[in-house]
Formats: structure tokens, sequence, C-alpha cells
């Protein structure tokens, strides 16, 4: 900046930092994989002022793209023409003083910026999700927005999209806090009647009004709690799981309506053995198809192993589509699917062959297709976008998205179910509503997260 003061030079022609800097400065390439067109790459830190003016002789104004040439520090050759900006803090994404450069995009150029800023002193690479981290730390972020953001990365549909971003956004966040707030006003009313019940201005009816106002909030929780039940589901996807016997045609039905060759397909029987999964984007929705080993009962060691996590993925399933082919041969045919399954569709393959099929009968839905003519495909594959939207669409409201978050939910529920409990102690029921308070300020991070923010951190990538 112009009129800025010049910092103290060491002996390589390094500005060196006055006393009391402290912290790390980090840095990482933010943008996606190179080469592109343009590269963006993060700094966050104390003395991000001095690492522009040490590589660019002048920090730019904040908040304005300026256009620098980068120098190595060591020598003053110019690495890069790039778009520095600057944004101080309090008021940035970390909550630090942030900068980022705006280069081209090259795999040689990335490289060199890169080993640029790490020949500056104090400066070093960033790990996982540590920028995230920081703006945890400095209070930018709650728990929530984290993990949102973190879905909001991960997002493959636009559905999946739309959720994340009501939880990045802060709205779950506000709706967990206002329940917090609605318990401790009851805790403060509840603890004011046997702390000071011999007063006179302590209504006598105060008792009944809060517990009302409990039970109001114990069935907001849980038709929250009842709803999320979808959304942890659209965050994952449906599960749709192809079983049958061996050459019924689930291999070529898979590869077919992910339309590329995804599965092994022979004439030979158990040519599949483990379990396959192509992730797709129905309309909008996320399904997650699963290609399983064949069922039949002459199967040798690792034919059964393949078996028995079909049948464990089935019986997780929201859907199993079971495959049936025409005339097949006694000693792959099965009789039926496994019991239990939660939705159950009959898919009848090689229509072209014009043969029939065994047991009419199975299924609450049957489709005869073709792989190879293509008949009936695009009748399931509308079948299944609807399917999907029925099972995880129409979520207009911000709902628990993650099994930590139900978690506490059942927690909290569980606690303001004892506290309305009247038989027992007012003081052992203000302790209730204060657990219940607890666990929804664990959802956002309020209190007594420590233990889970490596692993939370982990789910993102360097840069972010």
């Amino acid at each position: 900046m112009p009129g800025a003061k010049e910092k103290p030079m060491d002996e390589a022609g390094i500005r060196t930092l006055g006393s009391g800097a402290g912290g790390d400065m980090i840095f990482a390439l933010s943008s996606g994989p190179v080469p592109a067109g343009v590269a963006v790459i993060r700094l966050s830190g104390p003395r991000t002022r001095f690492v522009l003016e040490t590589i660019c002789g002048t920090c730019p104004p904040p908040r304005r793209a300026s256009l620098r040439d980068l120098r190595r520090p060591a020598d003053g050759a110019v690495v890069d023409r790039a778009l520095v900006l600057w944004f101080p803090g309090p008021a940035s994404f970390t909550g630090e003083d942030v900068a980022e450069l705006q280069c081209h995009g090259g795999r040689a150029v990335v490289a060199a910026v890169l080993e640029m800023l790490a020949m500056v002193p104090g400066c070093r690479m960033a790990e996982q999700g540590e920028f995230t981290r920081r703006a945890f730390d400095n209070d930018r972020m709650d728990l929530l927005e984290v993990e949102g953001l973190a879905d909001l990365i991960a997002a493959e549909t636009e559905a999946q999209r739309r959720l994340a971003m009501s939880q990045a956004g802060g709205a779950l966040a506000a709706i967990y806090d206002g329940w917090r707030d609605r318990l401790t006003r009851a805790r403060a009313l509840i603890e004011a009647e046997f702390d000071f019940s011999d007063e006179e201005d302590v209504p006598d009816d105060v008792s009944a009004a809060v517990w009302e106002e409990v039970a109001r909030l114990r069935t907001e929780i849980a038709r929250h709690l009842e709803r999320s039940q979808r959304a942890e589901r659209l965050r994952s996807g449906v599960q749709v799981v192809l079983l049958g016997a061996p050459n019924a045609g689930k291999s070529s039905l898979l590869n077919a309506l992910a339309r590329r060759d995804v599965a092994i397909v022979t004439e030979e029987a158990g040519t599949t053995r483990d379990v396959i999964e192509v992730h797709m984007d129905l309309d909008g929705y996320p399904v997650t198809l699963v290609d399983t080993a064949g069922l039949r009962e002459e199967a040798g060691l690792v034919e059964r192993e393949g078996i028995r996590r079909a049948l464990a993925r089935a019986g997780d399933a929201d859907l199993v589509l079971w495959l049936v082919a025409p005339q097949m041969d006694a000693a792959d045919r099965v009789t039926g699917p496994p019991e239990g399954s939660t939705a159950l569709w009959r898919i009848e393959t090689k229509a072209d062959a014009g043969e029939i099929w065994p047991d009419a009968g199975t299924g609450e839905q049957a489709f005869r297709l073709s792989v190879r003519s293509g008949e009936g495909v695009d009748a399931l594959m509308s079948a299944l976008a609807a399917f999907a939207a029925d099972h995880v669409g129409g979520l207009d409201e911000p709902l628990a998205a993650r099994e930590r978050h139900r978690r506490h939910l059942e927690v909290c529920l569980a606690a303001l179910g004892d506290a309305l409990v009247e038989r027992r102690s007012l003081e052992i029921r203000a302790e209730d509503l204060r657990r219940a308070g607890e666990s929804l300020g664990r959802i956002a991070g309020r209190v007594g997260v420590e233990d889970l923010l490596d692993v939370i951190f982990r789910e993102f990538c360097i840069g972010k």
C-alpha cells in the first residue's frame, strides 16, 4: 500500500517480522485441479499483509482486485502476474487476514507459486479443512454451518445442494438456537419458582405454563426428527439393490441404467462376486444402484460370501429390484426374493427372447424389459426417479441430515419426556431441561464437541 512503512530485510532479502507476531500462515490451492484457466491460491493468518508485501512489493487496497507481479523472495524473479485480493480480518472467511492470488492455472505456474509461498518464513501448506477450522475457531461459522459446507461441496444432485445450502446458510442452527433459548427460559422460570417460592412477585401458576411450553416444544422436535429421516436419506442417496439368480441380467441392467460399462457381463454364472455401486442423479435426486452376486444354492466359498453381502445390502435397501430371466437353469433358479424387503419390484429381463418367466406373481410392481433392444429401460428409469422423489422429495424446510444430529435430537426428546413426568421433583425436572438444552447445543458446536472436530474437518479437501 502506498505510504506503508517498509519492513526490515534479512540476509536473503526477505522482509522480517517485528516482535510480537505469532501464529502460522497457511496457504493452499483452493480452486479445482490444474490445468485450468485460472487457479485460486488462498492464504490466511495474522501475517497475510507481510506475505503480500514480500511477494508483491505492496499490499493492495482491501477487497479490491489488483494486478500484481508475484516475485520470489530470494532473487526477485517474477513467477506470474496475478490478480491479488486482500480481506482484512475479522470480516473474512476465516476471521483472520485472508488473501487470494488468482494466477494462471498451468501446473508449472501453480507449483512455482506454492513453492514461492513456502519460501516466506512462517508460511506452510494448509492441512485438510484448516481454513474452515479457523473459521469455526474464530466464531465465523458454527458446526452445523461447517457440516453444511462439507455437504455442499460433496453434493451431486440439485436436491442435495438445496438441503446443504439451508444448513450452510445457518437456517438449521437458527431453529436449534431458538429451541435452546426457549428451554433456557423454561429452566429460569422453574428455578425461580423453587428458589423464590416465598416471594409475592412469583406467580403461582408459572409452573403449569412452563410445562405446556415444554410439551409444545417436544412435539415440534419430534415432528422435526421424523421429517429428518428423509433428509438423512437424501444426503446418502436412495439405495436400490439389484437381486436375483446368476445370469438374470443384473449387471447388464446396471450398465444400461448407468449408460456405461460398470460391471463385467459374461455368460458364465457367478461372474459378479462382490457388491458394485453406481451413483446416479435421477431428476435431481440421488440414487445408488447396487449390483450383487447371483443367489443360488450351489455356490463356492467366495461366491457364498458374495451372496451374504448381497442379502445384507438388500436388507438395508429402500428398494429391491428382483430380476427374473426366462428358462433359467434349475441349479441357478431361486424360488423368490428374501423376505422382509422394504419395497420390491419384479423385473422380467431378456424380453427380446419371447419366452416364459417363472413365478409371475412376485413383486409390488412388474416391469418387462430388454437391455439388448432397450425395451422397457426408459420406463423403469422413470419409475425409479418417481420412487426417489417420493422418498426424499418435498423437503421445503431445514432438517437434520446427519446421524450425529439425529442422536442428539433423540437425547433431547428423551430428556424432555423425563421432564414432563409430573411425579418427579421440580429440581430433577429442571435438570432434565438442562440436559435437553445441552443436547441441542452440541449439535451446533456450542458445547462439548472437541472430540468430534478432527473427524469432521477431515471431510474437507486441502484448500478449504
